[in-house]
């Protein structure tokens, strides 16, 4: 799958479709692509969430129709996918930072323009992996529910309350986990934790997580920690999978690890820190 024309097509049919309810499942279709696969990608190569986009998109047509039609604000708000007025005055309010009734009488909007696709040759280096079977392990750790949309701000907040449960001693964050077992909700899973040592208690707040058994693609990460697992993450579903002739995903799952959990925090700047991220695939 070439994501330049991928992306291209999902732009398109978003533009056809913006004042239908259209969700990631039916631009994933469209493109005869998996939803999961699909939202993560164009996460990682746009910088924002698909429904992100489409909410901006509409609410920046909304914004044009009033400042330049005569239409009545709340046959906007309907076209558009609001079911009330406040709904949409508050989403409204959010991204033009004045209400409706407000840019009727002249005020400022914001535009949000369509995105463009400029051909950028990539390439020519390596990226250093192997595939491994993985029998089903299970991972005792700490874990919420994130929307992708706001999973960037949110996330570091669960690592926050990792090192506040004073549990370091115990369990490490050697994994930190994606599970969207759906493969294209709006939800998914974010588990810190380390391996299950059935010897030790519980910690109040903390789960047993269950991976099922997977062939994984393991790939090699040397560098900073936090930068390092973005860069990687980033060419994996941006480079790697869509030019591997052998495989695609699996499952919903996304682990990365780290070899040397006790100093995740001296790892986050350190330019030798060994990590991995594995990916779940099965044979095209």
């Amino acid at each position: 799958m070439n994501w330049s024309e991928s992306i291209s097509r999902a732009i398109e049919y978003i533009e056809n479709n913006l004042t239908n309810d259209i969700t990631v499942e039916d631009i994933a279709k469209h493109l005869y692509i998996s939803s999961f696969y699909f939202q993560k990608g164009f996460s990682m190569l746009c910088g924002y969430s698909i429904s992100e986009y489409i909410r901006n998109r509409k609410l920046s047509l909304a914004g044009h129709e009033i400042l330049h039609t005569n239409n009545k604000i709340i046959d906007i708000a309907l076209k558009y996918g609001y079911d009330s007025p406040d709904s949409f005055t508050k989403a409204f309010t959010r991204f033009h930072g004045s209400t409706p009734t407000e840019v009727r009488k002249g005020g400022k909007i914001k535009d949000f323009a369509p995105l463009k696709i400029n051909l950028i040759l990539k390439g020519g280096y390596t990226m250093e992996y192997k595939v491994e079977e993985k029998e089903n392990f299970r991972v005792i750790g700490l874990k919420d529910s994130f929307q992708y949309e706001t999973a960037n701000q949110e996330i570091p907040k669960i690592w926050k309350k990792f090192f506040k449960k004073n549990i370091f001693n115990k369990i490490k964050p050697k994994y930190a986990i994606n599970i969207d077992t759906h493969m294209g909700s709006e939800l998914f899973e974010y588990v810190i934790g380390d391996d299950y040592d059935s010897s030790l208690k519980i910690p109040k707040g903390f789960e047993i997580i269950e991976i099922p058994k997977f062939t994984w693609v393991i790939f090699s990460c040397i560098g900073p920690a936090g930068m390092k697992m973005k860069e990687i993450n980033e060419r994996i579903f941006n480079e790697w999978l869509p030019n591997s002739n052998d495989y695609e995903i699996a499952a919903g799952y996304n682990i990365e690890m780290y070899s040397n959990p006790e100093n995740y925090k001296k790892g986050i700047d350190d330019e030798k820190y060994y990590c991995e991220v594995w990916i779940p695939i099965k044979r095209k």
